[in-house]
């Protein structure tokens, strides 16, 4: 749904071709998926597996303790 939402975005507000406004649209959704992975090598969960309160991972042998942006 959001990437239907960028891509009507990108060829009704920007002017771009059906194809532009889909690269645009992957780039986005790649780039906001990268951005909620932890960047601990150990780790790599998505921020949706860490508390947010202090961040520790909620899997059970995952070393990791802080969620790293």
């Amino acid at each position: 749904m959001l990437y239907s939402h960028i891509v009507h975005y990108y060829i009704d507000k920007k002017g771009c071709t059906k194809e532009e406004a889909n690269e645009i649209a992957q780039k986005v959704i790649m780039r906001e998926a990268q951005r909620r992975i932890c960047k601990d090598s150990r780790c790599t969960h998505s921020s949706n597996n860490h508390v947010d309160s202090n961040g520790t991972c909620l899997i059970l042998d995952c070393s990791c303790i802080k969620f790293l942006k």
